[in-house]
């Protein structure tokens, strides 16, 4: 859209606000009716430890939410010279899993759990069990169910359970539903009838009847609803909670509160089956939409599923580039200690560049980035490690490209169960993050160790605030009966502009040799979490 266009669109309400809660930032974004970004605003926060547990306050939600829309709201006036007063939607994203446990006057009865807990092994091992379903310790079940184990002095007093987006949401609303990509981290989903798991609820009621729980799970939890359900308007009190100068009119609605990796598939036009997206950078993963459920229960894959309720399998990794990062960071200590300037981008260009240029498998060199546990690989604890033999070939070109390797390496492992085990097709995947930053590098690399085409568009960068915004976007201007996946390919994403690199096979071969040695030499990994503690 044009100036005059968009200022129209400000001024009339032609806009749709989309808001997520990441880790480390709060981030607001405004789209027009083109679905581009107007203007956004942010707010760097921080995740506290406090006795134990991973935790934001509640002080520390409202501040950031305020602060961003205000830091938008300030864009807005000195680019157009005009408040926001009225929106056309507004969106909901955040973190996923967690635990916010309120009793029936609204009050928070315990701190807030964070996604990054693991606190909740022996809750997520019984659920695990008794569904034949995996429960990861990350679920908000996993924390109810441990929160139970523990005896907490609070659960008696549950009135309802939550995640963040769902939190602000029903604040801002008085609404307590959820997306159903963000109730799939909750607990399980019945992706026939887009509503949690009947038979599991049972299940879990009936430990909740032999512990004398007087709450029965589907009292407690919030209502699922499907992308393009109206999910509640913007109360009085909603909008001044968001905009405290009290610009802002109330009655705007809202669309159902989304995950942060249903919005990262919304962000990617990776909803339809067949499709994916792989998110790389400090951690790793990959999300693929199903055309069927998995056979079987795998510890080492997520079921979760797309904002419209299909089957999606969840690769997650904790482990990406922070080794490789550090390793970068050593080469710049070099050229500063020789007196030589580079600019830290261009090292990092020039260094992925140069892993282009080394042998498939790597030279026969090996290493392993896990500065933290990895769950697919079974190891609780991480120790970097760099191996070679006498017969290694040792150059730059093959030290990077192993690094590069080694960054998908155990998320190969969890892929390797869908591609080959459970025979999941697929037609391509869309990259984001930092590891895709350096041109054709990364999608090489991640097309070798997928084996499918590997694409990455401009607005993947634009990131969950505007999937969020186009979640909300869809439910305002959707065409009756039209699908999300014809919504974003046909209205969003149509003459958008990317790369597309399909898999070379002398780069899958050399991938497959290096897993088999990353494979062998686990035990090599395990040794050193067992002696340097």
């Amino acid at each position: 859209m044009n100036r005059s266009d968009t200022l129209k669109a400000i001024e009339s309400g032609k806009t749709v606000l989309g808001i997520e809660f990441g880790s480390t930032r709060i981030k607001a974004v405004l789209i027009g009716e083109d679905h581009l970004p107007i203007a956004s605003g942010s707010y760097d926060w921080e995740n506290r430890y406090e006795k134990g547990v991973w935790t934001y306050t509640l002080d520390d939600v409202w501040t950031g939410l305020q602060v961003s829309y205000r830091n938008l709201n300030n864009e807005i006036s000195e680019n157009y010279s005009i408040p926001l007063q009225t929106i056309g939607a507004i969106g909901f994203s955040g973190m996923m899993h967690g635990y916010m446990a309120f009793d029936k006057d609204g009050n928070l009865l315990a701190p807030f759990r964070t996604w990054r807990n693991t606190i909740t092994g022996q809750a997520a091992a019984e659920l695990t069990d008794l569904f034949q379903f995996n429960i990861p310790q990350r679920w908000s079940i996993a924390h109810l169910h441990q929160a139970i184990l523990n005896q907490e002095s609070h659960i008696h007093e549950i009135s309802y359970l939550t995640t963040l987006a769902g939190y602000v949401h029903w604040k801002l609303t008085g609404q307590k539903v959820m997306g159903i990509g963000e109730a799939s981290g909750m607990f399980p989903i019945d992706s026939q009838t887009n509503d949690y798991d009947a038979g599991k609820i049972e299940l879990f009621n009936d430990r909740l009847a032999a512990e004398n729980i007087p709450w029965r799970l589907q009292d407690i939890l919030p209502k699922v609803l499907v992308a393009g359900a109206a999910a509640g308007a913007l109360t009085e009190e909603g909008a001044k909670a968001l905009d405290p100068t009290g610009q802002l009119q109330a009655g705007i609605p809202l669309c159902p509160p989304e995950g942060d990796a249903g919005t990262g598939m919304v962000a990617t036009n990776s909803v339809a089956e067949r499709t994916g997206n792989v998110s790389a950078g400090t951690s790793v993963f990959a999300m693929i939409v199903l055309e069927k459920a998995l056979s079987k229960l795998y510890p080492e894959i997520d079921m979760v599923t797309t904002p419209t309720g299909k089957p999606v399998a969840m690769v997650h990794s904790n482990n990406c580039t922070s080794d490789l990062n550090a390793w970068v960071g050593l080469f710049q200590e070099f050229t500063e200690a020789l007196g030589v300037e580079v600019n830290q981008s261009r090292l990092f260009e020039m260094l992925y560049q140069k892993a282009l240029l080394g042998e498939a498998d790597g030279g026969g060199l090996l290493a392993y980035n896990y500065l933290s546990g990895e769950h697919i690989t079974h190891l609780e604890a991480g120790r970097p490690l760099f191996v070679r033999t006498p017969e290694s070939r040792f150059t730059l070109a093959n030290f990077m490209r192993v690094h590069l390797f080694s960054a998908l390496g155990a998320l190969k492992l969890g892929l390797d169960i869908l591609f080959e085990q459970e025979q999941v097709k697929i037609d391509q995947v869309l990259g984001h993050g930092g590891f895709f930053k350096t041109r054709d590098v990364g999608q090489k690399i991640m097309a070798a160790a997928m084996n499918v085409p590997v694409a990455v568009m401009e607005t993947a960068g634009e990131g969950g605030a505007w999937g969020i915004a186009l979640l909300a976007a869809y439910m305002l201007y959707k065409a009756e009966n039209e699908p999300l996946e014809a919504y974003l390919a046909n209205k969003v994403f149509a003459g958008q502009s990317g790369t597309t690199i399909s898999p070379d096979q002398r780069d899958v071969d050399g991938f497959m040799a290096f897993m088999e040695r990353y494979t062998k030499g686990l035990v090599i990994e395990r040794a050193a979490v067992d002696a340097l503690s």
